[in-house]
């Protein structure tokens, strides 16, 4: 009888982190990815765009690799696709919306010839080497988000996606939980489960609930102008709103070009029905009275430079701010983005605005499962082994309690990392070694050419300033030609600081004379060491800072 394969569950991006998902399988010579996400940069990433998964595991097997399987169209599970497909030619599978999206995004990277796009649908299996791969309907903050149940010759593994159960979803079904129990039933090997919410108790709530408070603050609106702040992507959201909206007798604008973006490609594929006449150009806005109409727009993030953040510090071409307007902020903060929201919050307030966001009204739900979601699919999957994932490392643990508590053993619980190799069969499983896995920063067109000591760099710069001190000798008599110059950037003012600057000057021409003078070979190397170390000790004694200090040198 033939050996039966192991599965190899390999995590290169989603755990001890909320984003940049991306989970390769395999199982004998096959591999294949759930999902390939990006992650927005944070504070200690100055200048950074984007950070994607290091995919060189997947780009060094790609002879094995046979596809990548999207549980849905969020950018934390979509956006480093471009990255991958630049280096490698490999199908993508999705349902409808999810490839409208990912299709849009692939023209903005000029690889819409080049890559193979595979609709599918919730309850298509796709056969794909030694795995069979099943699409289940699950509910979402955005349409046509799937489970991904990867039958193997050794069992099954079912990857949850993001998802919640939503027993009355704006458009569409609730989650299939009667192929979930029907999968439980005929036994599975191994659950990978959303993380998000393991530390919230209950259930989340239903999306038509933030559509019934939005109905109750668009009634007492009366006189002024709406704007609601929310993810493009929430597709159902953005389709309440403007329901709202024609009840009320207002016209709509969308600003922001994600919003406009994920507009037009939901209304092309029919997961929106918006009447003619309803929406108008932003440009148009102001030839309307206030109480006729909404603005659906991006910025919920606090995001600079986002349409809702120009907005707030009155920069924004066609929209002005005042005492007329009612904004709501239908999101939460993502973890991180706290003191972002805050500060436009703060300036909508300053700009005479009414601001209604989650803190104090029911305008936003969760779109991801959270102690009784998480429970009732333990429950009704009867996992041999469960793996946590899509979360920071406390949200990891917590769902892990989570599952011990509905009686699966701890030796049967993996809390990984990323690059981790998690191995298992029916019999064991185990972490059986790593693969090279971490962060690719994005930062203009350059991918990957950012690294630590360029972002030390980057934070040294912002917090204490730079000094630059060139200096030139004359060659034959090793004095300076002239006195050294001295420039900063971010450290003090040179006007009001003569004596530093002198003192400065005194250093540079004791240092780069004497270095001179020593006659050999390597003295400008020499020479700017010791010029380095000499200013960073007298400037750190009298300001107690450590700018960024350039010798430039020059013998002539």
């Amino acid at each position: 009888m033939k050996k039966l394969e192991k599965i190899r569950i390999i995590p290169l991006g989603g755990l001890n982190e909320i984003g940049k998902n991306l989970t390769v399988i395999e199982c004998g010579k096959d591999m294949i990815a759930i999902d390939c996400g990006l992650l927005f940069p944070d504070d200690e990433m100055p200048g950074v765009d984007y950070v994607i998964p290091d995919m060189q595991y997947l780009i060094k097997n790609k002879d094995r690799f046979r596809a990548v399987f999207i549980t849905h169209g969020h950018e934390d599970h979509i956006g480093a696709i471009p990255y991958l497909l630049r280096q490698i030619d490999v199908p993508i599978y999705g349902t409808r919306l999810t490839l409208g999206i990912i299709a849009n995004k692939l023209k903005e990277f000029k690889l819409e010839h080049k890559a193979r796009l595979m609709q599918v649908s919730a309850g298509d299996v796709i056969e794909c080497g030694l795995f069979k791969l099943e699409y289940i309907h699950v509910n979402h903050s955005i349409a046509d988000a799937a489970a991904i149940a990867i039958h193997t010759p050794c069992g099954t593994v079912l990857h949850m996606g993001d998802f919640k159960i939503d027993v009355s979803p704006v458009q569409g079904e609730m989650i299939d939980l009667a192929r979930l129990g029907e999968i439980g039933k005929n036994g599975l090997l191994a659950l990978m489960m959303d993380s998000t919410n393991a530390e919230r108790p209950g259930f989340a709530m239903s999306e038509r609930k933030v559509g019934e408070s939005l109905s109750s603050i668009f009634r007492r609106a009366d006189k002024r102008r709406i704007l609601v702040a929310t993810f493009a992507s929430n597709v159902d959201r953005v389709q309440q709103i403007i329901n709202l909206a024609i009840a009320n007798k207002r016209k709509v604008a969308v600003v922001g070009r994600s919003m406009v973006t994920i507009l037009e490609v939901a209304r092309q594929l029919g997961y929106m029905d918006i009447p003619e006449n309803v929406i108008v150009d932003i440009s148009q806005v102001n030839k309307y009275p206030p109480e006729k109409m909404v603005i659906i727009t991006t910025g919920s993030q606090g995001e600079p430079m986002s349409a809702l953040y120009r907005m707030a510090y009155l920069d924004h071409k066609m929209v002005e701010i005042n005492n007329h307007d009612l904004i709501i902020i239908s999101a939460n903060a993502i973890p991180g983005n706290e003191k972002l929201v805050n500060r436009v919050v703060n300036e909508l307030f300053r700009s005479g605005a009414e601001v209604v966001y989650e803190s104090f009204a029911e305008v936003h739900v969760s779109g991801h499962a959270c102690q009784e979601e998480l429970r009732l699919i333990l429950g009704l999957t009867n996992p041999r082994y469960f793996i946590p994932v899509h979360g920071e490392y406390r949200h990891l643990k917590k769902h892990a309690q989570l599952a011990k508590s509905m009686g699966i053993q701890s030796d049967r619980i993996i809390v990984g990392d990323i690059g981790n190799i998690i191995e298992l069969d029916s019999k064991t499983i185990k972490v059986a070694g790593n693969v090279p896995a971490g962060k690719i920063l994005v930062d203009g067109i350059g991918v990957g050419d950012v690294g630590n000591i360029v972002l030390r760099d980057r934070k040294h710069l912002s917090q204490d300033g730079l000094i630059a001190v060139v200096a030139v000798v004359d060659e034959e008599s090793h004095t300076l030609m002239t006195d050294p110059e001295i420039l900063t950037r971010g450290f003090v003012y040179i006007k009001e600081n003569q004596g530093l600057t002198k003192k400065l000057k005194d250093i540079t021409v004791h240092v780069v004379e004497g270095c001179a003078g020593e006659g050999y070979d390597e003295w400008i190397y020499n020479a700017k060491g010791k010029l380095r170390d000499q200013l960073a000790k007298y400037i750190y004694e009298q300001t107690k800072r450590k700018p960024m200090i350039l010798p430039v040198i020059k013998s002539i």
